[in-house]
């Protein structure tokens, strides 16, 4: 407010003191115009009420109120400071009903895209996600967690293309996941009944069937069992998991990539679940393309693999997550040109609590700010 006020004082003494023939009372439109740019209306109301003031008393000191020329940059200057009273008034009108819809927008993503818990089962657990649509907290890119009565059951996926329509079909997959899983049905029965979820929702009437014809979801499947040292692994055509065990990252690669849901091709090859062994201190890294196909400058991909077993105190997800989203951030200048999404999770022991613990996507009290870690 300092700035408009020292302008109206500065023009009302250099018009008082310029000869007759010079009026620089014009100039003092600029102070409400600053004003507007940062300040609400009514901060631009007042500025635009002392410019007025400012113009009178130096019409008063001249002797020349009641002149024409006076009478006319009088009415100008009131007229102008009216104007922009209204468009401050619209657009702060605008931005609370923008912040109203951010915020409804907000919390629906949320919905969709659930908080996973920072401990479930023998997992300590810890995500990040960042989407490439500006504005957006999710997009193509999901991953959920759900608890079963023998152990803990992770999903992370990636729907081809980008904004609203791949949040709804993560939307989907994700309901589906969460509705399917709990029951415990055998790995490649979970992915049966998902794709047939995908298959139901596109031939639906209302789908546009040229926007849904090519797209697909890539997916990985993981069951932890509590009580034994390894984990099951059905992978959908995605980028295969990371197991960092005694400083080593190792790459569990499927015998053979089952299908991607939604493809439509009953008769396509079917890959079987695979089993890596998962014991106490061992590191899962979920991770989705957005993360290995982000570029430097020189076009070199990103190497997680190579970049994870490099990172000193790693020892728990979180460290991990954050190692990640600084590094990758680096490598790739901040230019995301697709989803990226990460899940890491720890075999640790497991406590009463934990094992009881039911399947709850709640905000981590510690990080309250980054429920969904940016990357």
């Amino acid at each position: 407010m300092a700035v408009p006020v020292v302008l109206i004082v500065a023009i009302a003494l250099a018009d008082i003191l310029a000869p007759q023939s010079i009026h620089l009372g014009p100039l003092l439109v600029v102070a409400p115009a600053l004003t507007a740019s940062f300040g609400g209306s009514r901060l631009t109301a007042l500025i635009g009420a002392l410019a007025v003031a400012a113009l009178v008393a130096i019409s008063v000191i001249r002797t020349s109120i009641f002149t024409s020329n006076h009478e006319s940059q009088l009415i100008a200057l009131m007229v102008i400071c009216a104007f922009t009273v209204l468009f401050c008034r619209l657009r702060e009108r605008h931005s609370a009903e923008l912040r109203q819809v951010r915020s409804v927008a907000e919390a629906a993503q949320q919905v969709v895209l659930h908080p996973l818990p920072d401990r479930m089962g023998s997992l300590r657990i810890a995500s990040a996600y960042r989407a490439a649509t500006d504005q957006a907290r999710i997009g193509g890119d999901l991953y959920a967690a759900v608890r079963t009565a023998t152990g803990t059951r992770l999903l992370l996926g990636d729907v081809r293309g980008k904004g609203l329509p791949a949040i709804e079909e993560s939307a989907l997959v994700l309901g589906a996941f969460r509705s399917a899983a709990h029951r415990e049905p055998e790995l490649r029965a979970l992915r049966t009944e998902l794709d047939a979820i995908v298959g139901w929702s596109r031939c639906q009437p209302s789908k546009d069937c040229s926007d849904t014809e090519e797209s697909f979801i890539t997916a990985v499947l993981v069951d932890v069992p509590d009580d034994t040292p390894v984990i099951h692994v059905l992978n959908c055509g995605h980028p295969p998991p990371i197991r960092l065990h005694d400083g080593q990252a190792i790459v569990l690669a499927p015998r053979q990539y089952t299908t991607p849901l939604g493809m439509g091709l009953p008769e396509a090859p079917q890959g079987g679940v695979d089993t890596f062994p998962f014991e106490l201190g061992d590191t899962l890294v979920l991770y989705t393309d957005g993360v290995t196909e982000a570029r430097d400058r020189a076009g070199c991909f990103y190497p997680l693999a190579d970049r994870v077993t490099a990172w000193p105190n790693t020892a728990t997800p979180e460290g991990i997550i954050d190692h990640l989203r600084v590094d990758l951030a680096a490598f790739c200048g901040g230019n995301f040109a697709d989803d990226a999404a990460a899940v890491v999770a720890c075999r640790e022991p497991v406590t009463g609590d934990s094992a009881q613990r039911p399947d709850k996507a709640r905000r981590s009290a510690r990080r309250p700010s980054l429920v969904h870690r940016s990357l």
